[in-house]
């Protein structure tokens, strides 16, 4: 009974807390883009959707997961780490490696009594970083799927005498997980399960991090002090504990007609994963009203988008909706792009500027792609990558085919297929390295400078 009176006494204190405190002014996505911009260059789409993905971890079942899949030193898992930074610690797990197993083995409480461990992972952000493989993610695909809030697994453990003993893995809640790999392989299902992102790769970006590097190791003292006392980027943290401390379980979408048909007009050829699609677009409308948390229609634990959240979430996916439906990283698509059409294309020419009969179109060569690329990018992709990663990735997105070279039946030729050609003249080519949410709605005209969060 004291207990009950006692936990009573506390839940008012913070009651009479939060009315002393004055709700943040609504901000927009740009405002927070602003912020973001201080530690991480460029890469704005992809900013702006990993912070969405974490902060839509303070929901009960709205969370959804990221796949950053780009070539090492690309930034990859500098952007969540960076991002990670404005969230309360105790929310954020970071993994360097971990193997299939030893992620149930380690995490958790353990109860000897029920031979189980417990791991809640509700309300939790969890970051893969520099990944080699996916194998982990099969473990939890039950858990990255959303299927049910508490899976058991079975797992064993060495005893003293040798043997071995069975015991239970429980994991509760749903986090926002991210996984950074430089690995294009993915199993397709693992891969409709995230949302495929890759860093831009620019001189532009390049050499704004030269120079934000430069910054940060002339004087590393100085830099953190500037950082940690911007007051903007104070603001943002704040009121993502504020955020947190809300307690918003359910966010409901009420114009539910509404977003299935401006998602329809999306798709071409309905596909299986665009079944879990609109779940993720349903999940960014939520992540961006929840950012307004106090300037949206509550009912207790519930909030309710407004159409000006549903216009951002369906103005994100746009920027990256392509890729979801090729089943594609953005960076893969842009060597397709990039490397292998202009090479097609200048081939079908003839000396005289003629085009080519198409009994005489030649593919294009894995050499003239390793030049182009090289010409393109100023760096070595090199034969065995072209071969087992990006190649058969970009086949199996139906971009394009490969068939002997009839003069030389020891290598293969690649052609774009008819669908791509379609998808070349029908769609905006949306590039991997211009991915940026340029988000212009907002609620008060007023400058990033002066945001008052």
């Amino acid at each position: 009974m004291n207990q009950n009176l006692e936990s009573l006494t506390i839940k008012d204190e913070l009651d009479k807390i939060k009315e002393r405190i004055t709700p943040p002014e609504p901000i927009t996505l740009d405002q927070v883009r602003h912020v973001l911009d201080l530690t991480i260059k460029k890469d704005d789409g992809n900013k702006i959707i990993t912070f969405l993905a974490m902060l839509a971890a303070y929901t009960d079942n709205a969370q959804f997961n990221i796949s950053f899949n780009a070539p090492s030193s690309s930034g990859k898992s500098f952007i969540p780490l960076e991002i990670s930074n404005l969230f309360p610690q105790e929310d954020v797990m970071k993994l360097a490696g971990a193997s299939p197993t030893s992620f149930l083995h380690e995490s958790g409480v353990y109860k000897k009594e029920t031979n189980e461990r417990f791991i809640d992972l509700s309300r939790k952000i969890i970051i893969f970083l520099d990944m080699p493989h996916a194998t982990l993610l099969t473990k939890l695909r039950s858990l990255l799927s959303h299927d049910e809030k508490e899976t058991r697994h079975k797992i064993t453990d060495k005893t003293e005498k040798g043997g071995t003993r069975t015991k239970t893995a429980v994991i509760r809640g749903f986090p926002s997980v991210i996984f950074c790999s430089a690995n294009a392989k993915m199993d397709q299902q693992e891969m409709t399960r995230f949302l495929l992102l890759s860093p831009e790769i620019n001189q532009e970006k390049i050499l704004a991090g030269i120079h934000q590097s430069s910054r940060k190791e002339s004087d590393k003292k100085k830099y953190y002090k500037e950082l940690n006392e911007n007051p903007l980027r104070k603001a943002l943290i704040e009121r993502i504990a504020l955020i947190k401390a809300a307690g918003v379980d359910e966010i409901i979408i009420e114009d539910e007609k509404g977003v299935q048909q401006r998602f329809l007009a999306h798709i071409q050829n309905p596909q299986p994963r665009n079944q879990r699609d609109i779940k993720r677009i349903y999940s960014i409308i939520k992540s961006v009203a929840l950012l307004n948390v106090w300037h949206r229609k509550r009912q207790g634990t519930t909030l309710y988008a407004s159409e000006l959240d549903i216009d951002t979430g369906f103005e994100i996916w746009d920027k990256i909706s392509l890729f979801q439906e090729l089943e594609i990283s953005p960076y893969l698509y842009e060597f397709y792009s990039q490397i292998i059409l202009p090479l097609w294309n200048r081939d079908q020419i003839d000396e005289f500027g003629d085009p080519v009969a198409e009994e005489k179109k030649i593919g294009v060569t894995r050499q003239d792609m390793l030049k182009q690329y090289a010409h393109v990018y100023g760096g070595n992709l090199g034969m065995f990558r072209l071969r087992y990663d990006y190649l058969p990735n970009i086949e199996s997105a139906g971009l394009i085919f490969q068939e002997p070279d009839p003069n030389d039946r020891r290598q293969l030729l690649t052609y774009p297929t008819i669908a791509a050609k379609r998808l070349e003249k029908t769609e905006e080519i949306h590039s991997a390295y211009e991915p940026g949410v340029n988000i212009t709605n907002v609620e008060n005209e007023i400058k990033a400078e002066d945001v008052p969060f």
